[in-house]
């Protein structure tokens, strides 16, 4: 028998007070058809098809019938979704004429890709022939399967949080997987004067490189804690980028994300309050890593974030300033709703 504190990690239950399934290690399942049926509404009926022949605009949705539910296994997520769906469309053509039309989609499931997806569009049979109607199965269609998307990626991202709860033997990190649609870092680099020191960089091998800084502040409507999570947990990570992470949320702890192109260290952590890495991009000089603070400032009912980026390599300032824009705070407040 194992010794107590020694036996398997999964098993743990002295720090839960309910005790029961830890981790989510056996079969949980979450059932998400009511709000999978209410988000198809909302996106479907703001599709919105513009042109020299006229408007259209969904205007119903007729039929939407389907499932779809999150089940967690020994750790791995599986996605269920099957929706066939019909809506209705109100087109204006540039003289002022209406006309009406219908959207079906059979096959929307966790088996199709996106553009895969049987998508017709006709006109209603009382409707004479009109240019619109060519308006809607070129420009509606896309915007048809651009929604459709954005509910898949959205039911993967928030309702996949806390069906895999971090486990006791967390901190042996696991390799990153190489993954399909793996959001890539910008190679595009904004030219500008950057701000120098003529100082050498700590960690080159005794290359001296100029280097810049420069600093953000950024307000999300959540609270310091949430917030402080959502970058050092290796899941939440992983939602926001929509990648395989690795990230170790401890002081010393090492990270990596975007398929490699950003790592790093944790080098001081204040739980909700401040996070202080080393941090570099893969194209930099070998061994150069900038220091990145983060300041979180209680305001109530949002959390204002304040950055700090030194040691930035002189000419990659301007790119490293929006990499940080936009696949850390967009890509946080587009995921969480932040």
């Amino acid at each position: 028998m194992a010794k107590w504190g020694e036996g398997d990690p999964r098993w743990i239950v002295e720090e839960r007070a309910d005790a029961t399934n830890v981790n989510n290690w056996h079969w949980t399942e979450r059932d998400v058809s009511g709000w999978s049926s209410e988000r198809l509404r909302q996106l479907l009926l703001e599709v919105r098809a513009e042109g020299p022949e006229g408007v259209c605009q969904m205007t119903d949705i007729s039929k939407l019938d389907g499932e779809a539910s999150i089940n967690n296994r020994k750790g791995k997520l599986i996605f269920f979704y099957e929706w066939q769906l019909k809506a209705s469309w109100l087109g204006t053509s540039s003289t002022g004429v209406k006309y009406r039309g219908t959207v079906e989609v059979s096959n929307l499931s966790e088996e199709n890709d996106m553009d895969d997806l049987d998508i017709s569009v006709s006109l209603c049979k009382d409707q004479p022939s009109t240019p619109l109607l060519d308006l809607m199965k070129k420009t509606g269609v896309q915007e048809v399967r651009r929604v459709l998307g954005d509910y898949v990626y959205q039911l993967k991202s928030e309702f996949s949080q806390g069906m895999i709860l971090p486990t006791a033997d967390r901190l042996r990190l696991p390799q990153p997987e190489t993954k399909k649609n793996q959001i890539q870092t910008s190679k595009t680099q904004i030219s500008s004067v950057p701000r120098c020191s003529s100082s050498p960089a700590p960690h080159a091998k005794g290359a001296c490189i100029s280097m810049s800084s420069f600093n953000l502040t950024e307000t999300f409507q959540t609270s310091p804690d949430e917030l402080y999570r959502t970058f050092i947990n290796q899941e939440f990570v992983q939602v926001f980028t929509r990648s395989a992470a690795v990230v170790d949320g401890r002081r010393g702890g090492r990270f990596q994300l975007l398929d490699g192109n950003v790592s790093g260290e944790f080098t001081q952590l204040v739980p909700d309050q401040r996070i202080e890495m080393r941090w570099r991009f893969r194209t930099w000089p070998i061994e150069h890593y900038a220091t990145v603070s983060l300041e979180l400032q209680d305001q109530g009912d949002e959390t204002e974030l304040r950055m700090e980026c030194r040691g930035v390599p002189a000419g990659k300032e301007d790119s490293t300033r929006e990499g940080w824009t936009r696949f850390y705070f967009q890509a946080i407040k587009q995921t969480f709703g932040y």
